[in-house]
């Protein structure tokens, strides 16, 4: 797999490298195991806040924490992944005949 290179939508015919597509998956599968975890965590705050224990809702403080803070790393995962996805179409795009960029980006928010 390494030196492929896979073919990325666009009216340009863009190509990314291998090595960056590596670090696309794998990112997004960083996302998704987060994701997953999330899940469980959502899951036992709901059942923690059903029971009424107060241990068990003294606990949720703690979940809700770290549920907040995979939020984060989630919001965080995709900013890089939108910064390194900028940076390759970018660097594909110097390589077109005209050496001008071919598309067009939106601020973020």
């Amino acid at each position: 797999m390494e030196g492929d290179t896979f073919s990325v939508l666009g009216n340009n015919g863009t190509q990314i490298d291998g090595k960056v597509f590596q670090t696309f998956q794998k990112s997004f599968v960083q996302v998704q195991n987060i994701l997953d975890q999330n899940r469980l965590l959502i899951n036992e705050i709901n059942q923690n806040h059903e029971s009424k224990i107060p241990d068990n809702l003294s606990r949720n403080v703690g979940l809700i924490r770290e549920l907040n803070n995979n939020i984060r790393r989630v919001v965080d995962l995709y900013a890089d992944l939108s910064c390194s996805f900028t940076k390759s179409v970018d660097a594909s795009s110097e390589g077109d005949s005209t050496g001008k960029a071919t598309h067009k980006r939106s601020k973020p928010l």
